[in-house]
């Protein structure tokens, strides 16, 4: 059943986005729709080996203002969301930093559901909000399915970050300084509502101890033509009464996590239409509570250079994430090609090799693991 409403979901979405390239410069609306499949196989290490199933269906719709005749410089935003299919990491992995970004379980809700303004140099945002759509994100790690290249585990494993898949309500402002820099802005409720008392994220609480989410984020665009980067450095605050984690800390405390963050996107080389790019991430988070004090990752994407038409992406990543109360780490390598085969269908063979999945205290076997996803984007 579910399937088949996903199926139509996108049928759907696809006849609105025809529609909209017909009438794309009189309609204030704008429609897109994207599915992600994944077959999942743990070949050896980890909790079992076997095979899962995953996937994740998306709907947006933005709407215009100034388009529909009311006012200038208005948006709203809204991004429904289906998570369908078995949890590979927690079920054969038993990695922390978890292989797939697409991960969730089975759901169904709107993960996004936002106003933004636009001013001279300013973009005010007020909503439900995924945070690391604006902020802590890699355009070169995106082209990588392990999550730890999409967020750091500086936020996922310390924090209960508004990111994939639930979000929180939020306020962000984004200031365009200079053509070379941005500074963003953005405070959040600091623990959103799970899916057991909000399956379907409209049910928004803000109870006390829920606590602040404060990321202050400043980039710099590089202006070289030839050698084109962009350089993040962030700060995180966050302000929440937790439950006991460690078994040194008390039952529960009310404690600030915060936390220090860098991110490089730079053009390597290019040559005709082939380019080399790469990126790097470092994360710092030395609060007491922190599962995670120390992370580094980085990779280089190759694209040009296997197929004749050089639409493919090749791309090798490595991601380390220290566990700061076991003294122990785990690291991730990953191999992935993007290949588009039609205008909306493209596959993307990945391998993934886990070094001490949960740390090396935890006993597991290093895991290597087989990935097959293939998506459709409208």
């Amino acid at each position: 059943m579910r399937e088949n409403l996903i199926f139509l979901w996108l049928v759907i979405a696809v006849s609105l986005q025809a529609d909209n390239d017909s009438t794309k410069q009189a309609s204030p609306f704008l429609f897109t729709a994207s599915y992600i499949g994944e077959n999942v196989f743990n070949l050896s290490g980890g909790i079992k080996t076997g095979y899962n199933y995953l996937g994740f269906a998306n709907l947006n719709l933005t709407f215009d203002t100034e388009k529909a005749g009311l006012w200038i410089h208005g948006e709203f935003f809204i991004n429904a969301a289906n998570t369908h299919g078995k949890t590979p990491s927690e079920n054969m992995f038993g990695d922390l930093q978890i292989a797939s970004n697409i991960e969730a379980g089975n759901h169904t809700y709107l993960q996004e559901l936002w106003y933004r303004h636009h001013l001279e140099k300013v973009e005010l945002t007020v909503g439900l909000q995924d945070m690391n759509a604006e902020f802590v994100n890699t355009e070169n790690g995106g082209l990588f399915l392990n999550s730890s290249f999409g967020i750091p585990p500086t936020f996922s494993l310390n924090l209960h970050a508004p990111i994939f898949p639930l979000t929180s309500l939020g306020i962000t402002a984004k200031w365009q300084i200079s053509d070379r820099f941005i500074w963003l802005n953005g405070v959040y409720d600091g623990t959103p509502t799970d899916f057991g008392k909000n399956p379907y994220n409209i049910n928004w609480q803000f109870k006390k101890g829920d606590g602040i989410l404060g990321v202050s984020e400043m980039q710099y665009l590089s202006q070289n033509k030839q050698w084109p980067g962009t350089y993040k450095l962030g700060i995180f605050a966050h302000n929440h009464v937790i439950e006991r984690t460690f078994s040194n800390l008390p039952d529960s405390l009310d404690t600030n996590t915060w936390g220090l963050y860098g991110i490089i996107d730079q053009q390597i080389w290019q040559l005709n239409n082939k380019k080399i790019n790469g990126f790097l991430q470092i994360g710092y988070s030395p609060s007491e509570v922190s599962a995670n004090d120390f992370y580094l990752g980085a990779g280089m994407n190759f694209t040009g250079f296997l197929c004749k038409a050089h639409d493919d992406e090749l791309g090798i990543a490595i991601a380390h994430a220290h566990l700061a109360h076991a003294n122990d780490s785990e690291t991730a390598i990953e191999i992935t090609w993007h290949k588009p085969l039609l205008r909306y269908f493209y596959l993307q063979p990945d391998i993934q090799y886990i070094i001490h999945p949960s740390g090396k205290s935890s006993g597991l076997k290093d895991v290597l693991a087989a990935f097959l996803r293939f998506g459709f984007e409208f």
